[in-house]
């Protein structure tokens, strides 16, 4: 028996279906290489803001991404983008890495470029390789000229100093396989390796005359030695581990195993003989791949999408080339995939080494003994399209636990001619609700399809059975000090019997319960929970074991009044069964029991505050009553009269003073000009105490001192005009 604190109801059936369900889905997906999934991921990350992209870089990743997915993009981007293309293409400022990702874009797109235009660009472009060149300028330089070569033959683009070039870009590798950025640059990187690869592969096709064979082998064996140093993961997955080198920006792992990847196979391309890599390693790069998932960042999914459209590009190779660079894609316990091959269009496959990949995937890896649904298979080439004659065989299947005892050996699953699957019409009995190994073999009709096709030899995949548990003799009820059974109930926990018991803390409570599979063995479940909530809220959850058939737990209450908190009062019993394979999972209340336990000790632990709801703060809130102070008594009215009177006395003087002393408008200017800044004056004067009678009446003060402030700057200029314009006249009628 085990104790644990519970938690809140709503979390233990979130926390239960949450496990059941990620038990069931999180390794019975099986991924493709190209999917729906990617192509709606692309058109969120590469949707070009109205119509245009930041730069020719971002322009090119997705053209490109859209290009090998199959998205018909370009119309909406074309007319834009192509205008950047010419402008940078004409323009004598533009770098060669903008030149490169023009010629890039200007490939899928088919701007209509000038041929002058190529032929300007290719002088400038083989002006600017050198023997002092960086790697970074060469790679652009050179994959420029290879871009133009395609899309204007009338261009001349061979190097007159082939093997010079060669040389110089082969000079800057370390005999570890990895490349320096160039020759004032210490340290190298597999990054600058792979670049190195695709720059020499752009010498060889731009070369007048052919590259010495020894230096052509001399860089396969760089390839092997860069393989050497490659890293593993423990799912044997493989990769070239990120670097920073010679002040550049930070390459993470993803894009320097794909500058790898498109170097090497770039470079296999261009030669002939075979590279010899190691089928782990590719294999485990495959791996590394298609690891990734669907990225969330466009640079990523740009690399992902387009080393695998490298790897399984059909390249048309003449047959003298001899070019067999195989790459092996496989999905850990899911499926064989990716042989990628290259071949002369004309030839016969039969008659050569070049072999095509079939993959054999499951549409559902969870199936119901409730349902009896059939297991179907799918095989079809990399992508997708449809398999020659095959048959899919079931050479053996066997329960994970148990992996030398085979339920099921040699079975052929059955073609469906309309569906395109392969059906294996229900299992055997051997078959129970658990989890699974079926091992299927693919085996090709004729010996042609033998030699076009690779099968992968033996493939492990995982199946889950379900099936409906029966749950039967659940048996609850109280037992005496001496174990004596008092009460004992029956309980069917198909149905809604709730049983209701009194005990105290020298008795016991025992609850049994079996479960069986559908063919009639022992199921032992993921969880098997037995529950007391008291009228507090207070739970309690206590873990049921199992011995042999039985699932059994005995509850002392004299051992467990300090878990308790020594509360005595009703206590709700429920029951938790749940797990991935069992299909009716449930949350169940027993009944309750009353328990009668003594007083707690001065000392004793408290019970914890009941458990808050977490959508109790959605509900209504407590009405706030605010009771205002009572407003104080006020003078009586004839006394504020009479305080008034004496505040108006002043100003009564005031207007008696002015009378006495004959105020007149003798000096108020005739002029029009200064009568008008008079005017003005006063009228100022006059808004200045309105403003303050109306701040005492309803402004605010913020809004009196904005006012004062235009108000001041007006009545200062204005007072000036006219106090200046009577000292000057008083100064005239003094000097007359």
């Amino acid at each position: 028996m085990a104790f644990v604190r519970a938690p809140s109801p709503f979390l233990l059936v979130l926390v239960l279906a949450l496990s059941i369900f990620a038990a069931i889905t999180a390794t019975t997906t099986i991924p493709q290489p190209i999917s729906d999934h990617h192509r709606s991921a692309a058109l969120n990350l590469f949707a070009p803001s109205h119509g245009s992209f930041p730069s020719l870089q971002d322009a090119y990743e997705a053209l490109r991404v859209f290009e090998i997915l199959g998205i018909e993009e370009k119309h909406r981007v074309s007319t834009d983008t192509c205008k950047v293309v010419l402008e940078n293409l004409s323009s004598l400022s533009s770098s060669l890495k903008d030149l490169f990702y023009a010629l890039k874009v200007n490939g899928i797109l088919k701007c209509k470029v000038n041929g002058e235009v190529f032929e300007g660009i290719a002088s400038r472009l083989k002006a600017s390789i050198s023997d002092a060149s960086p790697l970074p300028d060469l790679y652009y330089s050179i994959g420029g000229l290879v871009l133009i070569k395609d899309q204007d033959s009338n261009v001349d683009v061979l190097l007159a100093d082939a093997t010079g070039t060669f040389q110089s870009i082969k000079a800057q590798s370390q005999s570890d396989g990895k490349w320096r950025y160039s020759s004032d640059k210490t340290e190298s990187s597999a990054y600058a390796a792979g670049l190195a690869f695709e720059a020499l592969a752009g010498v060889i096709s731009l070369a007048s005359s052919e590259i010495d064979q020894s230096k052509v082998n001399t860089v396969k064996h760089d390839i092997l030695k860069l393989f050497d140093s490659i890293e593993k993961n423990d799912d044997g997955s493989f990769y070239f581990d990120g670097e920073t080198v010679g002040g550049h920006e930070h390459q993470d792992s993803l894009s320097t195993t794909s500058s790898v990847v498109r170097g090497v196979t770039a470079f296999a391309a261009a030669v002939s003989g075979e590279i010899n890599l190691p089928g782990d390693k590719t294999l485990g790069l495959a791996k590394f791949l298609l690891g990734i998932g669907v990225p969330g960042d466009a640079k990523d999914f740009f690399n992902q999408v387009e080393s695998l459209a490298f790897l399984e590009s059909k390249r048309q190779v003449p047959i003298q080339v001899n070019l067999l660079f195989k790459f092996v894609l496989q999905q850990y316990f899911f499926s064989f995939c990716f042989l990628f091959f290259s071949a002369n269009v004309t030839l016969d496959l039969s008659c050569c080494r070049v072999t095509i990949p079939l993959i054999l995937s499951l549409p559902e890896t969870v199936y119901s003994l409730t349902t009896k649904g059939q297991l179907k298979v799918r095989v079809s080439t990399a992508l997708g399209s449809a398999a020659p004659p095959l048959v899919v065989k079931l050479v053996r299947a066997f329960s994970s636990g148990a992996k030398d005892s085979s339920i099921i050996e040699s079975k052929e699953l059955q073609y469906d001619k309309r569906s395109g699957l392969h059906v294996l019409d229900g299992f055997t009995n051997n078959v129970d609700v658990g989890t699974y190994v079926f091992v299927f073999e693919i085996v090709l009709h004729d010996t042609h399809s033998k030699q076009v096709y690779a099968t992968g030899g033996q493939i492990h995949m995982p199946i889950y059975v379900t099936g409906i548990i029966a749950v039967s003799n659940a048996e609850i009820g109280v037992l005496g000090d001496l174990g004596s059974v008092q009460t004992k109930k029956a309980l069917d926990l198909a149905g809604n019997d709730v049983v209701s018991f009194s005990a105290n803390h020298l008795q016991k409570l025992r609850f049994s319960f079996q479960l069986a599979t559908p063919h009639g063995h022992v199921f032992k479940p993921h969880q098997a929970i037995l529950k007391f909530r008291h009228e507090i809220k207070v739970e309690h959850v206590f873990v049921i074991g199992n011995v042999g058939k039985k699932f059994e737990i005995t509850l002392d209450f004299l051992g467990l009044v300090e878990k308790l908190f020594y509360l005595s009062g009703k206590y709700d019993i429920e029951l938790t069964v749940g797990d991935a394979a069992m299909e009716n999972s449930f949350i169940r209340l027993l009944g309750h029991v009353k328990l009668d336990l003594p007083e707690a000790p001065e000392k004793a632990a408290q019970p914890p505050a009941p458990p808050v709801d977490p959508y109790s703060r959605y509900g209504p809130k407590t009405e706030i009553t605010h009771l205002f102070r009572t407003p104080e008594k006020r003078p009586p009215q004839n006394l504020s009269i009479t305080f008034l009177g004496l505040i108006l006395l002043p100003f009564l003087g005031f207007l008696i003073g002015l009378l006495r002393l004959g105020v007149n408008l003798k000096n108020f200017p005739s002029s029009t000009v200064p009568a008008a800044f008079a005017m003005l004056f006063q009228l100022s004067i006059a808004a200045v105490l309105l403003l303050y009678v109306l701040f005492w009446l309803k402004l605010d003060l913020f809004t009196t001192l904005k006012t004062l402030g235009f108000l001041g700057a007006f009545l200062m200029f204005s007072g000036h005009r006219i106090l200046s314009y009577l000292a000057s006249t008083s100064t005239k009628l003094k000097s007359a």
